[in-house]
C-alpha cells in the first residue's frame, strides 16, 4: 500500500518528545494511528543519537507472550538501556490484559518516554485521565481529509477529485481496490468490526443487531437533528422495543469508539449550550455509502459532514448554531478565534443563496461568516460573508 507523509500528526508527536505526559494515539478504526508510530519510530531512529527504541506491536504473535501486563512490564524494564533516550511504542495495548498497570508502572519509574495506540473503544478520550495515572496527551487521527487525497493520488484538476473524495471518502485501506464495490466491501467490514469487536467486547452488548440498525439510522440522518428520546419512539414505532436511556447509551458507545462525533446546539445570542438534542456526523462519509448503498447520496448532508469534520481535524469546537427560530450550520470556536459557517451544495440560484446568507446576516457581531458551497469559483464576498469553493477551502492551512 502507498504512503504518505502526514506531517501535521507526526509534528505534534515529535513536539512531544521529553515531556512527562503519556502520548496516547486514538482514532477510529484504520485511521492511520500504527503507521504514525511506525512514523514516529523511523523520526525517531534517524535523528535521536542516543535513541534505544523499544516497540511492540501487538498484532504480531512475535509478542504473544506479552499479553499479561505483568510480562509485558518486565520485558521493558529488561529492555532499558542506562544513559540512553528510552522510547516504548506499543502498538494494539488493549490486547495486553491490565495494561493501564505496566504503563502506570512504566511511567512512575520515570525512565521511559511513552506512546501507545489502541483500539479505539479500548483508549478514551473521556477515560484517559482515570485509566492512567500520569498525565496523558492526546493525538487524535482522522482518516484522509481531501488535501491528503489529494496528495496521495496526485490530483490537480481540485472539482473533479472533489466529486471523487465525496463518494470515495478518507479511508485509505479502501484506495488499493479498484473496484468500486471492492472499496465499498472494505469500508463495510472495517466499520462491521467496529461495532461487533471493538463495541461489543468494551461494552458486553449482546443486541448487536440493535446497534448496527440504530448505527444506521444515524448514518441516515447525519446532519438532522436527533435526541435519544426521538430515536427510541422511531425504534418503537417500528416494534424495536428499546427505552431511550439504551439508546443514549448506544450512541454514546458510537461516539466513543470514533465512529461518530456528537456536535452540540449553541445559542448565539445568549451565549449558552444547549441540551437535548444534537447532531452526530460520521468519522468518514464513506461510511454511509459502504452501509447504507448509494442510491440516495445526499450531498448537501454528505458535504455537511465533511465540513464537519475537517474543523475538528483542524483543532475547533464545533457547534451547531441557534439564532432565534433560525440555524447556523456550524459555530467553530478555537481559543479566542470564533468562525460562523454556512454549507449548501449549490448557491447558483438567488433563493438559495438569500437562505443560506440570512442566519449568518442576522447574527450582530464582528467575527468572520462564511458560505461553503460548489461554487467553481475564486473567493467572492456577499454583503460582508464570504463565499468559497469547497475543494479550495479544504485544502487551505
Amino acid at each position: 500500500m502507498k504512503l504518505i507523509d502526514r506531517d501535521d500528526y507526526l509534528n505534534k508527536v515529535i513536539n512531544a518528545v521529553g515531556t512527562p505526559d503519556i502520548k496516547v494515539i486514538t482514532g477510529v478504526r484504520r485511521s492511520g494511528k500504527s503507521k504514525l508510530l511506525e512514523a514516529f519510530k523511523r523520526y525517531v531512529a534517524d535523528n535521536i543519537e542516543n535513541a534505544n527504541i523499544i516497540h511492540i506491536n501487538f498484532n504480531l504473535p512475535d509478542f504473544d507472550e506479552l499479553t499479561e501486563y505483568r510480562p509485558l512490564y518486565d520485558y521493558i524494564n529488561a529492555a532499558y538501556r542506562e544513559g540512553a533516550d528510552n522510547f516504548v511504542l506499543i502498538d494494539e495495548i488493549q490486547m495486553c490484559n491490565n495494561f493501564e498497570k505496566a504503563i502506570n508502572g512504566l511511567h512512575a519509574s520515570e525512565k521511559f518516554d511513552i506512546y501507545i495506540t489502541g483500539s479505539n473503544a479500548f483508549l478514551l478520550s473521556s477515560d484517559l485521565a482515570t485509566l492512567f495515572t500520569g498525565r496523558t496527551f492526546e493525538i487524535k487521527v482522522y482518516p484522509f481529509s481531501f488535501a491528503e487525497y489529494l496528495k496521495y493520488f496526485g490530483y490537480t484538476d481540485l472539482p473533479a477529485a472533489f466529486d471523487r473524495y465525496i463518494s470515495e471518502g478518507g479511508m485509505a485501506g479502501s484506495y488499493v481496490y479498484k473496484d468500486t464495490e471492492a472499496k465499498y466491501d472494505y469500508i463495510a467490514e472495517v466499520y462491521n468490526t467496529l461495532i461487533v469487536r471493538d463495541i461489543r467486547t468494551k461494552y458486553k452488548i449482546r443486541n448487536t443487531a440493535l446497534m448496527e440498525r440504530l448505527s444506521d439510522f444515524l448514518m441516515d440522518n447525519i446532519s438532522n437533528l436527533t435526541s435519544a428520546r426521538t430515536v427510541a419512539d422511531t425504534f418503537n414505532s417500528h416494534r424495536d422495543k428499546i427505552n431511550h436511556k439504551t439508546v443514549g447509551s448506544y450512541m454514546q458507545y458510537l461516539c466513543n469508539a470514533f465512529a461518530f462525533y456528537k456536535v452540540r446546539r449553541y445559542d448565539i445570542k445568549g451565549k449558552k449550550y444547549l441540551a437535548t438534542t444534537e447532531k452526530y456526523y460520521l468519522s468518514d462519509h464513506s461510511f454511509r455509502y459502504a452501509k447504507l448503498g448509494t442510491k440516495n447520496m445526499d450531498y448537501g448532508r454528505v458535504l455537511e459532514n465533511i465540513v464537519a469534520i475537517e474543523l475538528l481535524r483542524r483543532g475547533y469546537e464545533v457547534y451547531v448554531g441557534v439564532l432565534y427560530k433560525k440555524e447556523v450550520d456550524f459555530v467553530a470556536i478555537k481559543r479566542d478565534e470564533k468562525l460562523y459557517i454556512q454549507v449548501s451544495d449549490n448557491i447558483t440560484d438567488d433563493k438559495t443563496l438569500q437562505r443560506e446568507v440570512s442566519p449568518l446576516l442576522s447574527i450582530q457581531d464582528a467575527y468572520p461568516k462564511m458560505i461553503i458551497a460548489r461554487t467553481r469559483h475564486d473567493e467572492y464576498q456577499y454583503e460582508g460573508v464570504r463565499i468559497v469553493d469547497f475543494s479550495d477551502w479544504l485544502i487551505r492551512v
